[in-house]
């Protein structure tokens, strides 16, 4: 068990696999052992660095409210920690928000950035608020949930496409979001309600790909779109799925790790 203890709080961390090194971060009220299967696609290419956030998994809550920067500082913390002067980054969803704050704070130790199903907040537009969703009665919120991982998702589409059917069944079965958020998810959701990096997004001039899925109604292609506009060296790509479309489209995975990885690259 590594353990790194800020000024602010103790996080859990793990270091796996084997080449240049890349910082990971997932989304919203998940962990490391639920992101697990995620995270270990990549690890046979890259040299990862992980963490649960503050108050979630194995790391120690933050005493006080704190903001998406302050989980940005975190992650640079854990780049030190690891010894990293420079890493490519890759944020998913809510990731994608502490990874516009770390690029926009400390490009110059990003590499690469790939910012996947995320929004800027501000005028590039939020993603959905999904901390309205914790008092719906549960099936209502499943449902919901549905209609926003993939706005596709109705009962006939899922009926004649077994392999959204599954990924919706895994999606239910993990418990996407917690019916009644503990402590930790509702100082996350808290956060994340307040996420806005639009005016600073052109701070951020290392080669990043910005990339989602069409049919994403958590993060739609209009904030994706924004977002990619904002910032001077990102590149867009939209592919056939909705927030999990790095699941559901067989070539996203394969160009993210292109990007962030590039074939000949030393």
């Amino acid at each position: 068990m590594s353990q790194l203890t800020t000024n602010a709080t103790t996080l859990y961390f793990e270091e796996l696999g084997e080449g240049p090194p890349l910082l990971f971060l997932h989304g919203s009220g998940s962990t490391l052992e639920d992101s697990r299967l995620l995270y270990s696609l990549f690890s046979n290419r890259f040299t990862l660095g992980v963490h649960d956030y503050r108050g979630l998994g194995r790391s120690v809550p933050a005493p006080d409210r704190y903001e998406v920067g302050d989980l940005a500082g975190d992650a640079l913390d854990l780049m030190d920690a690891l010894e990293w002067e420079q890493a490519a980054v890759i944020g998913i969803s809510f990731g994608g928000m502490v990874a516009q704050e770390l690029a926009a704070k400390a490009c110059h130790r990003v590499s690469r950035l790939a910012l996947l199903c995320t929004s800027s907040g501000g005028h590039g537009g939020a993603s959905y608020p999904l901390h309205t969703l914790g008092d719906l009665p549960a099936e209502e919120r499943l449902i919901r949930l549905r209609r926003l991982t993939d706005t596709r998702f109705s009962d006939e589409w899922l009926a004649g496409h077994p392999s959204d059917r599954r990924l919706v069944e895994l999606l239910e079965q993990r418990g996407t979001e917690p019916q009644v958020p503990d402590t930790g998810y509702r100082a996350q959701m808290d956060a994340r309600s307040r996420h806005d990096v639009w005016e600073r997004l052109g701070s951020i001039t290392c080669p990043t790909l910005v990339a989602g899925g069409r049919f994403d109604g958590i993060a739609p292609p209009a904030n994706l779109e924004a977002l990619a506009s904002a910032i001077p060296s990102a590149d867009l790509a939209l592919y056939e799925g909705g927030h999990a479309f790095f699941i559901q489209d067989p070539k996203a995975l394969v160009d993210i790790a292109d990007f962030l990885d590039p074939p000949g690259a030393d």
